[in-house]
């Protein structure tokens, strides 16, 4: 059975794949060659080099985020693409210092940063307050997620084995050493199902409930 030709498409999809097994370090044109079973040379018709490719890339993880709407509230828009954005760089965590990096981005990342702020001045945003909001919502994001995929026990697993070693650790008693991370260790964590993704949901709402006092106090101001 022949392989489908080759496409600008199918050599981003293939560097996707070579990102996700082997981190940015490992793409170039010759591994995404490999990955597709074609010469390095034959992807030169596709992307003319490799920081095309990486922009390419970069522009493959917008198109998977959730573009937020204009003609619907705000506050639930940036909820929904928030979570998007989350779950899309947990899948691809080489994609936290790709996106923001890129001199020429592609028509996926103009467009949904265009849409994210055309959904904001909608809702009645001043276009400081957009950018100011954009900018916070994407460093709690972006920064929830870098903790989140280089923590030191995996999603699921207890964190009890982590606390345990901590104790071993601290050559002492933990509650002697550090009294205040034993109590928030055993209220929030021992013998409780503790997942530190859940803390996503609440430190979004911190954020979006300081951009809704924002916004009303810049439209009473008149801003």
């Amino acid at each position: 059975m022949s392989r489908p030709p080759l496409s600008r498409d199918r050599v981003i999809d293939a560097a996707s794949r070579v990102a996700d097994a082997s981190g940015l370090a490992g793409v170039s044109m010759r591994s995404v060659g490999r990955e597709l079973e074609v010469e390095a040379m034959s992807l030169y018709h596709h992307v003319a080099s490799k920081d095309a490719l990486l922009d390419g890339l970069a522009d493959w993880v917008f198109a998977r985020m959730s573009t937020p709407a204009t003609d619907r509230p705000w506050r639930g828009e940036m909820d929904e693409r928030a979570h998007s954005a989350r779950s899309v760089l947990f899948a691809h965590p080489w994609g936290l210092g790709l996106i923001e990096s890129r001199r020429s981005p592609g028509p996926s990342s103009l467009g949904h940063h265009d849409a994210v702020l055309g959904c904001l001045r909608a809702s009645g945003f001043s276009v400081p307050l957009a950018a100011h909001a954009f900018s916070v919502l994407d460093a709690y994001v972006f920064g929830f997620v870098l903790t989140e995929v280089n923590l030191p026990f995996q999603p699921g697993e207890p964190a009890e084995a982590f606390v345990e070693q901590l104790s071993v650790e601290s050559h002492g008693p933990l509650d002697e050493t550090y009294p205040h991370l034993a109590e928030m260790i055993a209220v929030q964590i021992t013998g409780r199902d503790y997942q530190y993704g859940d803390e996503f949901d609440y430190g979004l709402t911190l954020v979006l409930d300081g951009l809704e006092a924002a916004l009303d106090a810049d439209i009473r101001g008149g801003g």
